[in-house]
């Protein structure tokens, strides 16, 4: 194990998600390459399908957490934003059209009232997808809302788990694959911190990745002696911090709890627009989630990419850093880092790109460029604080 990897893995998390290869296997997947997986379709061969599903992580504890501490309802809403956001902006980073939306709620009915969960995380599906309509212009990118199912699972689920699962399709020959990334392109990074102006709020942009890490570092540990179901027995060091959930902190701007409930940014109008005024220039797309400011290894073939503009961290992550002791190697390889989205295009056409990402109140800039390597794709970080070679892992 490497001591990149310790942190992590021993609260049980593989950023590597090593055994997806296994899947992989078995998975008609027509751009091995892209960011997300596109079939075909078996009744239009110039139709790529996608159908991608993802939840909002352990994220669903720290609302429970919350709820359980501060006896409101209202820390469940955000859930749903968080589902959203990690399905559409992962099918939009292939240039897909979002279709039909469903959700998938499991809980521990016997620990949290259904009906608190169900009334809050529907209200917050009906704000997001009204939020999105109205934001919408040359693209849409407003999925149907078809339901879901609910399930009461006490024996299997401690708290509750929130997914989501999205259709989608593209046209086979507007599929933004990596393929055309080349030597020369630079990486356009859009700010995961910081409020958008179709944001209610200041969002301190950790999203929906790294939580079990951030909870178990930040929090202190009466909090799991208080409720065992908030971990797993057998990992031995657990919520071992400093914080309650409800300290406020200064350099945050916000309390603990409201800053890793932070809803996730959804970046498709953004990248909706980009796609319809500039789809011939934009090379790859990536959603920075799984695997942090690493993501974008995934993307084409004997490329090295290079960051060495990011903008400081967002607080939050400068937070986890110091109280937990995580080397940043660790770091930018599990959280974003301050960057929620990157988008790759040729240099003359970053500012145009920037310009759409300011529009809408999302700071962006060139964190990077392109370089030709001659094996698997790596990934150098150059930062003030260190720097750090990464390489596509072998599936």
């Amino acid at each position: 194990m490497s001591e990149n990897e310790e942190r992590y893995l021993e609260l049980g998390v593989d950023v590597h998600k090593k055994g997806i290869g296994y899947f992989l296997k078995v998975i008609p997947n027509l751009f091995p390459y892209a960011f997300t997986t596109v079939v075909l379709d078996p009744e239009d061969k110039d139709t790529g399908l996608i159908l991608h599903v993802d939840g909002a992580g352990s994220k669903p504890i720290i609302a429970y957490l919350c709820y359980k501490e501060m006896k409101g309802h209202g820390w469940f809403k955000g859930l749903a934003q968080d589902v959203v956001a990690m399905n559409i902006d992962d099918v939009i980073a292939v240039g897909a059209k979002p279709i039909v939306f469903a959700d998938y709620i499991a809980l521990n009915a016997i620990r949290i009232p259904r009906d608190i969960v169900l009334k809050e995380v529907s209200s917050g599906f009906k704000e997001v997808f009204e939020k999105l309509s109205a934001i919408e212009r040359e693209f849409r990118i407003t999925p149907i809302f078809a339901g879901g199912e609910t399930a009461d699972l006490p024996d299997q689920t401690r708290t509750l788990d929130v997914v989501g699962a999205l259709f989608a399709r593209v046209k086979i020959n507007q599929v933004i694959d990596g393929s055309k990334i080349t030597e020369g392109d630079v990486i356009v990074g859009l700010r995961s911190g910081g409020k958008a102006k179709y944001e209610d709020r200041e969002n301190s942009g950790i999203m929906c990745n790294g939580l079990t890490l951030a909870r178990h570092v930040l929090l202190k540990h009466e909090y799991y002696e208080k409720y065992p179901e908030l971990g797993e027995e057998l990992v031995k060091r657990k919520y071992y911090g400093t914080h309650s959930i409800d300290e406020y902190i200064d350099e945050l701007g916000m309390t603990i709890g409201e800053a890793l409930l932070s809803p996730t940014r959804i970046y498709a109008p953004i990248i909706a627009e980009i796609i319809a005024k500039y789809h011939d220039y934009v090379k790859g797309l990536c959603h920075n989630t799984g695997g942090g400011l690493t993501k974008i290894l995934r993307l084409g073939r004997g490329i090295r990419y290079v960051k060495d503009n990011l903008p400081e961290p967002d607080p939050i992550f400068k937070l986890i850093q110091r109280e937990g002791k995580v080397s940043w190697r660790e770091m930018y390889q599990v959280f974003n880092m301050g960057i929620g989205f990157e988008i790759i295009v040729p240099k003359d056409v970053a500012d145009d790109v920037i310009d759409i990402s300011e529009k809408y109140g999302v700071g962006a800039q060139v964190i990077g460029r392109v370089e030709r390597s001659h094996g698997e794709n790596e990934l150098l970080i150059r930062s003030k604080y260190g720097r750090f070679l990464y390489r596509r892992m072998k599936e």
